[in-house]
């Protein structure tokens, strides 16, 4: 970039000294010399493009015409087509330098090294060569190099990052540690989980590196366009510079040659095939800015037409931290239902078993626990010191033939059978997150049509959600078959350029999100399988992002369409002028030059997102 703007103002010094000199002969070569500095490299890529087979190309139409310029005894034109033209790349060069920070900064997440310790002491490793279970040591200062589980010490985390959030975040024995983030303050040794390859940090570098090989509509279009356009308008320019002269005696080629560099010149597709995509750039610089990792041009481009937006409940719209509510025993005292259930509950990652754990409050042994069966969408089965054990939702009972407590209660309800008798049922309730309602408010303020939320927990709980929340629908007691199958009815009541968004957070979210338009994770605390499905990342697992995402997918569209309809109009009329002869050269060259530097002054705006939330 250095190197051409050095050329460019040699070139402007010999082009301006050859429009002062009076010496002919000087003056051709002051024109000639400025042209090569400035257009060297456009012709020689011509040249290669024209060897490869890729003939109608911007760097041929502006060899051409500059070229054709020269020819025709009008050097200062040919100079200043190519002078402006580079001038017009420099500016295009320099815009999407810009546009690319606000994503290439996430390049910096990369860690370099990782201490890990070894009989001989810390050993310097590269972060791919560390495996899982390996004692890494992250000192002040240093960037977290693996995901991992803190084991000694405490800290704060910058995590910015990963979730553009300023505030940092505490870290003790126990906490889940992910790659990425910067250790603030304090000596942390961790237990590695994940290798590299499988790391935040790397999911989120491979994100963003394959974000631009998606393209949107408007970018299909705009490849196509160029496509067919550039041949288009070299036919034509020719047909320009030949058919008149032949057919009109007034006409003369010169005069006909000169209209037809010009159209040559407007015709160039820049503002086009640099502005638009730079708009998609830009919008998804924007939306990494806020925490929301968009997987391609083309998520963006649908989240924009977001009419349906459906939420998972548990650990989405909810903190997914249940806690023990009531404990209703029957046969058997409270503590003993509580301790049956834990036990059996015990090899379960799911909240509601993490709740159970911990409102038993005493160690586990497990040698007391075998035969266990995890019945997805029912509960668990296991025996405890040789009684079974069946602990689940009121499916599992009814499966079981097990006659149960039919009694409505708020919260999620635990129905628990030993030896396939009823032993009572546990409620466990869940709380709404802080930010729940603020993202229902702000996604009814932006006119969304429809907001669902599917739950596999009991209807009461989940209509006692929805209240809360101010939703428009709720489908409760769901498994996650249930669930696609419900997003397939949702997605018939949406309009043909409609789009449906679901947000989730667990495993057995995955399918529902790969199903829908838009599948959008909460990526902070959900789970990989839900990650890889979805096509947008929330990193600070605020629902209330989603509204901004949305706003900044409407923003980045609309200013894309703005710089299809601007390009494209400017470019007609100046072409029509040009043949028309009312449109000198210069004028052709500004204009090019000009509606690229207006399209992708617009394009920036994308990248501002500081007022949307």
């Amino acid at each position: 970039m250095k190197r051409l703007v050095w050329r460019l103002v040699l070139s402007s010094i010999f082009f301006a000294a050859a429009l002062i000199i009076n010496v002919e002969i000087l003056k051709i070569i002051f024109f000639v010399v400025s042209y090569l500095f400035a257009g060297y490299d456009v012709v020689n890529n011509a040249f290669r493009n024209i060897l490869r087979g890729d003939v109608f190309d911007e760097n041929f139409l502006m060899a051409v015409a500059s070229l054709g310029a020269f020819a025709i005894g009008e050097a200062p034109e040919g100079v200043a087509v190519m002078l402006f033209y580079q001038i017009g790349e420099l500016f295009q060069s320099y815009a999407v330098g810009q546009s690319r920070k606000s994503i290439t900064a996430l390049m910096d997440i990369r860690p370099d090294y990782a201490n890990v310790k070894t009989e001989d002491g810390l050993e310097v490793m590269e972060p791919e060569d560390v495996k899982i279970g390996d004692i890494i040591v992250i000192k002040p200062g240093e960037k977290v190099p693996l995901d991992g589980i803190v084991i000694e010490g405490s800290s704060m985390l910058d995590t910015s990052a990963l979730t553009g959030e300023s505030v940092p975040r505490e870290i003790i024995a126990g906490s889940d540690l992910l790659s990425g983030c910067i250790n603030i303050n304090g000596l942390v040794t961790a237990r590695v989980t994940k290798e590299f390859e499988e790391s935040t940090v790397s999911k989120i570098l491979d994100l963003v590196e394959n974000a631009g090989s998606k393209k949107s509509k408007s970018e299909q279009f705009i490849t196509k366009f160029a496509r067919y356009y550039t041949p288009t308008v070299v036919i034509i320019a020719a047909l320009l510079a030949v058919v008149p002269p032949l057919i009109i005696k007034e006409a003369t080629f010169s005069q006909w040659i000169y209209r037809a560099l010009s159209f040559l010149v407007v015709s160039c597709p820049c503002a086009l095939v640099i502005s638009v995509p730079l708009s998609f750039f830009g919008g998804i610089g924007g939306a990494s800015k806020k925490g929301i990792l968009v997987k391609g041009s083309n998520y963006l481009e649908a989240l924009a037409n977001t009419e349906i937006v459906v939420f998972d409940k548990t650990g989405t719209l909810t903190k997914g931290v249940f806690n023990v509510q009531e404990i209703h025993p029957e046969g058997i005292s409270e503590q003993e239902l509580l301790e049956l259930t834990a036990y059996a509950e015990n090899y379960s990652n799911h909240p509601i078993s993490s709740s159970l754990k911990r409102a038993y409050k005493k160690e586990i042994n497990a040698e007391r626990v075998s035969n266990v069966e995890e019945i997805p969408g029912h509960g668990v089965s296991a025996v405890v010191d040789s009684k079974k054990v069946s602990a689940g939702n009121v499916k599992l009972m009814e499966k079981m033939g097990i006659e149960y407590n039919k009694n409505e209660f708020s919260g999620t309800v635990v129905h628990v059978a030993v030896e396939n008798i009823y032993a009572g049922l546990i409620v466990i309730a869940d709380e709404v997150k802080e930010d729940s309602k603020n993202a229902i408010k702000k996604l009814k303020n932006i006119n969304i049509k429809q907001i669902v939320m599917l739950t596999g927990d009991t209807l009461r709980a989940g209509e006692k959600a929805a209240r809360e929340l101010g939703l428009d629908k709720v489908y409760a007691e769901l498994l996650p078959a249930d669930k696609v199958e419900k997003v397939e009815e949702l997605l018939t009541e949406k309009s043909p350029k409609g789009r449906l968004a679901f947000v989730g957070d667990g495993i057995n979210d995955a399918p529902v999100l790969a199903r829908a338009d838009i599948g959008i994770a909460m990526g902070g605390l959900g789970s990989d399988a839900a990650i890889e499905a979805a096509d947008i990342v929330i990193m600070t697992d605020e629902p209330s992002k989603i509204a901004t995402a949305i706003k900044i997918s409407q923003k980045t569209l609309k200013i894309a369409s703005q710089n299809i309809i601007f390009a494209i109009g400017i470019k007609l009329l100046i072409l029509l002028l040009s043949a028309m002869g009312y449109a000198t050269m210069w004028a052709a060259v500004f204009a090019d030059v000009g509606v690229a530097v207006i399209a992708i002054l617009n394009s920036f705006r994308a990248l501002n997102v500081k007022n949307i939330d």
